[in-house]
């Protein structure tokens, strides 16, 4: 049988890591656009990000992941992060969510 694994590459509740769910209230969701607006906030951070959705986990800092996600209006997405700046991060992607990507 298999499953997901619990030994996987996401980050553990360290000093370093920190979770927080955002969500999705733009009218199109996450499509190319505003998942190249995450990647690149993801991108400035040194640390692992990882984005879940109904428990499918992607690397944050990939566009295609993140379209996978399907993540349409009202979808929840938890973040989860490791490294030295994630107050920031959080910050930073709380602000790209509540612009709703800049689309009208």
């Amino acid at each position: 049988m298999t499953g997901s694994s619990s030994t996987d590459s996401s980050p553990q509740d360290t000093a370093d890591s920190e979770t927080f769910s955002l969500t999705v209230a733009n009218k199109m969701g996450i499509h190319a656009r505003p998942a190249a607006m995450i990647v690149r906030i993801s991108n400035r951070y040194s640390g692992d990000v990882w984005v879940e959705k109904d428990g499918e986990k992607v690397n944050g800092k990939s566009i295609m992941g993140l379209m996978m996600l399907a993540a349409g209006p009202g979808s929840e997405l938890r973040f989860a992060t490791v490294g030295d700046d994630n107050s920031e991060f959080k910050k930073e992607m709380t602000a790209l969510f509540e612009k709703k990507f800049e689309e009208a």
